[in-house]
């Protein structure tokens, strides 16, 4: 677990900071991934009523975003996380995961999923992910394999 002292809330995507962070977050999934491989939702995807997206504050600067997507009963997807440039490496990522799996277990999910790409890009991701107990697993959803996209499952 972590112990940054982040305040961390459910968004409602309103606030310029969390659409301009969400924004740069869709422009690196688009830059550093094969066309037709990237997943990451824009601003209008994630305002559906399955998904709620979370905004991590350290004082009054937004320090990272994640969302969790019910894709079935008992069953949800890791969205859009992101860590602003300013906080990498200080444990929002972490933070914010682990308020996800918190909150599925809250929402009696039996599991959590997600999609990542395989690129360099996303070695830090992923190793969070398997040090959260996230294993390698089938696609899901409505994904098409590919060498560039991976996708993980943990067990709640």
């Amino acid at each position: 677990m972590s112990t940054l002292a982040l305040d961390i809330r459910e968004d409602d995507l309103s606030g310029p900071e969390i659409r301009s962070l969400l924004a740069l977050h869709l422009a690196g999934m688009l830059e550093t991934s094969p066309p037709g491989t990237s997943y990451a939702l824009d601003l209008s995807g994630l305002q559906t009523p399955d998904i709620s997206v979370w905004s991590a504050w350290l004082g009054n600067e937004l320090a990272g975003c994640g969302a969790l997507k019910e894709i079935a009963p008992g069953w949800g997807e890791i969205k859009s996380m992101r860590t602003a440039d300013g906080h990498l490496r200080k444990g929002v990522a972490a933070a914010l995961l682990d308020h996800i799996i918190a909150t599925a277990k809250s929402r009696n999910y039996n599991r959590l999923s997600l999609e990542t790409g395989t690129s360099a890009e996303f070695a830090a991701a992923t190793a969070l992910y398997r040090k959260r107990g996230f294993v390698d697993g089938l696609l899901f959803g409505d994904y098409r394999p590919s060498p560039h996209n991976q996708f993980l499952h943990l067990d709640l």
